[in-house]
């Protein structure tokens, strides 16, 4: 008989796999302190992620029980599963994270994302790209430039009106 507690395990990892659509980090999370892990964890959620802890036994249970793209070759040690909303959100958390707290760690092993297998390189130069918040910004900076130029074109033919009406009264002040 099952472990009710791997069972119910197994159940939140799947509906975490289904609701991520199969996207997730795998990481190596050993070696950060208490007050690191929950540092990491609260970045992590600030960003819509979230880590989660589970035996690789039960993350290759679930992964075959839902037909996901196989990773046995990277659940070997500790591993936790990192969903996200935005992979490069939390794919710069976790590099930037390792980076500060100088162990290397969380250490990413690889990625999942919409189906396929991402490298630990991979990941990283994920993190490298703009965020969802920077792209944003661009795309609203590329759509007012037009309108911008516009309404400085407009403006000028007003003022381009304005600088006639006001040279003919001049002319017929002078003739006066």
């Amino acid at each position: 008989m099952p472990n009710p507690r791997n069972v119910r395990l197994l159940g939140e990892i799947k509906g975490a796999l289904e609701a991520s659509q199969g996207s997730f980090f795998l990481v190596n999370y050993q070696g950060l302190s208490a007050g690191e892990d929950h540092e990491l964890r609260r970045r992590l959620r600030e960003s819509g992620a979230r880590l989660f802890v589970a035996k690789n036994t039960l993350i290759r249970i679930a992964m075959a029980e839902l037909g996901q793209a196989s990773i046995e070759p990277y659940l070997k040690g500790p591993s936790a599963l990192v969903f996200f909303e935005d992979p490069v959100a939390a794919a710069k958390i976790l590099i930037k994270f390792a980076e500060e707290v100088g162990k290397e760690v969380p250490q990413v092993k690889a990625g999942l994302l919409n189906g396929r297998l991402l490298s630990a390189e991979e990941v990283e130069a994920l993190s490298k790209l703009p965020g969802m918040q920077e792209l944003r910004a661009e795309l609203v900076g590329v759509l007012s430039a037009p309108l911008t130029e516009l309404a400085g074109v407009l403006g000028g033919a007003q003022r381009e009106l304005v600088g006639l009406f006001e040279a003919q009264v001049k002319k017929l002040e002078e003739a006066a």
